[in-house]
């Protein structure tokens, strides 16, 4: 056979550049990506440190987020003891979101049944001044399984409670058995009677004289009818005492007119007598005339005696 020209692929020119660039390329976006999640976590962005205080940092975790009305605004940085045996947990909070947190703020670590541990702020005034960097804070825990050995005490204590309750010698048994007697003596001939008294003898003698009384308000009734007929009939006290107040009416009317006929012979009296006052003021005008005149005539006799001759002269002595 004739000899055949060797046909094996030529190498590839620049194989280890290209795979030095993909690394190269690979690096740097693997690099790319963690930085962008650095920032994306807030690993550039400026952070003051807020330190709470517990009992016992149990449930909390590095990296735990703690939320204010329900968004993350700070981080878990490290989880550290303190001298004196508190649990110290140290919170990067953003300076964005600083601006939550005042110094009035109040913090909550919770422990669910169900679920893991959160931390919560709380702002009631959004007045006061802003947390400082570097404050101390104590953490108020509520913790649900705590709760759970009081809650089988006390579910214990009251088993126990209602077992007593229920028990033959209880109180309770005792009452129930007094509302059966109660309900027997209602079944029996007496009723309601013989529950309220306690035996039949009462009861009789309550039936009696219940039907003495209404024998007596019977009685009561008769007199009464009869009391209104005598008082209110028609030969009873109240038509007598109209017709009395009638004749009494009459005689008032008659008492009335007489009265006026008086007053009409008082005011003729009364003009008689201004008639007659009348007359003696005429009377008395007369009598000054006449007196007048009287005295005229005899100042004229006095004139005429004086000038007639044959007058007696009128002597004059001396003492």
């Amino acid at each position: 056979m004739a000899d055949q020209p060797d046909v094996s692929p030529a190498p590839a020119s620049n194989l280890e550049f290209k795979a030095a660039l993909l690394l190269i390329v690979f690096a740097a976006l693997l690099g790319a990506a963690v930085v962008y999640l650095m920032y994306a976590r807030g690993a550039f962005d400026d952070t003051q440190r807020l330190v709470l205080l517990a009992d016992d940092s149990e449930g909390v975790l590095v990296g735990m987020d703690m939320t204010f009305s329900g968004f993350p605004i700070g981080r878990v940085r490290r989880i550290e003891l303190a001298p004196d045996g508190a649990a110290r947990i140290l919170i990067d909070v953003p300076q964005r979101d600083a601006q939550w947190l005042r110094t009035s703020s109040v913090f909550t670590l919770t422990r669910g049944l169900v679920g893991g541990t959160n931390l919560r702020a709380y702002t009631g005034i959004p007045t006061d001044p802003p947390l400082p960097d570097g404050a101390q804070r104590r953490v108020l825990i509520g913790d649900a399984t705590a709760e759970i050995p009081r809650l089988v005490g006390e579910m214990r204590e009251l088993v126990r409670n209602l077992a007593a309750l229920t028990a033959a010698d209880s109180a309770l048994a005792a009452s129930l058995g007094n509302v059966q007697a109660v309900t027997e003596r209602l079944k029996g001939p007496r009723g309601v009677l013989g529950a309220l008294l306690g035996n039949d003898a009462d009861a009789r003698k309550l039936a009696v004289m219940l039907d003495r009384s209404n024998a007596l308000l019977a009685r009561v009734d008769a007199l009464a009818a009869n009391a209104d007929a005598q008082v209110f009939g028609a030969a009873g006290l109240v038509p007598e005492a109209r017709a009395a107040v009638l004749r009494l009416a009459a005689l008032l009317d008659e008492a009335r007119a007489t009265l006026k006929e008086v007053d009409a012979t008082l005011r003729q009296a009364q003009a008689v007598a201004r008639n007659a006052e009348a007359a003696t003021v005429d009377l008395g005008a007369l009598r000054a005339e006449v007196e007048a005149s009287l005295r005229k005539v005899g100042g004229m006799i006095d004139e005429i005696n004086r000038r007639w001759p044959f007058a007696a002269e009128r002597e004059l002595r001396l003492p």
